[in-house]
């Protein structure tokens, strides 16, 4: 199984996108989102991404075969099911 999220491609996503990218995850565009996927887990550090509280909270548009493990104010972890 393969984890996978959707994050709208706005400015205020592109450091989650960054961030998701250095850890070897597939990224692809579908519409106006970025598709991330790959292996069971996928984790995103919020403070690396430099992202804001509310735009932290807000990042997830979908989900795919997965579901959050983890989405607090240190991490986004998404999980395969």
């Amino acid at each position: 199984m393969t984890a996978c999220f959707y994050v709208l491609d706005v400015p205020e996503n592109r450091g989650v996108i960054d961030v998701a990218e250095g850890t070897g995850v597939s990224i692809d565009r579908v519409g106006p989102y970025f598709r991330i996927s790959g292996g069971s887990e996928i984790v995103v550090d919020r403070r690396a991404s430099g992202a804001r509280h509310a735009v932290w909270y807000s990042v997830i548009a979908g989900l795919e075969g997965s579901t959050i493990a983890q989405h607090d104010k240190n991490a986004l972890r998404v999980v395969a099911v």
